[in-house]
């Protein structure tokens, strides 16, 4: 099962969420998310848990618990939404009857 884990403070490791979580079972994997530009802990991460049930404790045990001075949020990770490109729309930049391709004729 994979879990959203948020509000990082940013010195948590991925060591330090492993073991928090291994105190619940067994843990697969454990990423926390960065800036893909500066390279700066965005505040939250995964934590996957093979096991349903140990999962599920590891959320009611977890949640709302401090670490490194915040309180955690963990709730089960939902599938990222599918993200769209181009943004859409931008329209005829000239909306003037006529269009005249945004030179002005006086």
């Amino acid at each position: 099962m994979n879990l959203y884990v948020g509000n990082l403070a940013r010195e948590v490791t991925e060591d330090d969420l492993r073991q928090a979580f291994e105190a619940y079972g067994e843990v697969s994997s454990v990423a926390l998310i960065k800036d893909k530009f500066s390279g700066e802990p965005r505040g939250f991460g995964f934590v996957e848990m093979p096991a349903k049930d140990q999962a599920i404790a590891a959320i009611n045990g977890l949640n709302g618990q401090e670490l490194k001075g915040r309180a955690l949020v963990v709730n089960e990770a939902r599938p990222r939404e599918e993200r769209r490109r181009g943004g859409g729309g931008g329209g005829d930049r000239d909306r003037r009857k006529g269009g005249g391709g945004g030179r002005r004729s006086w």
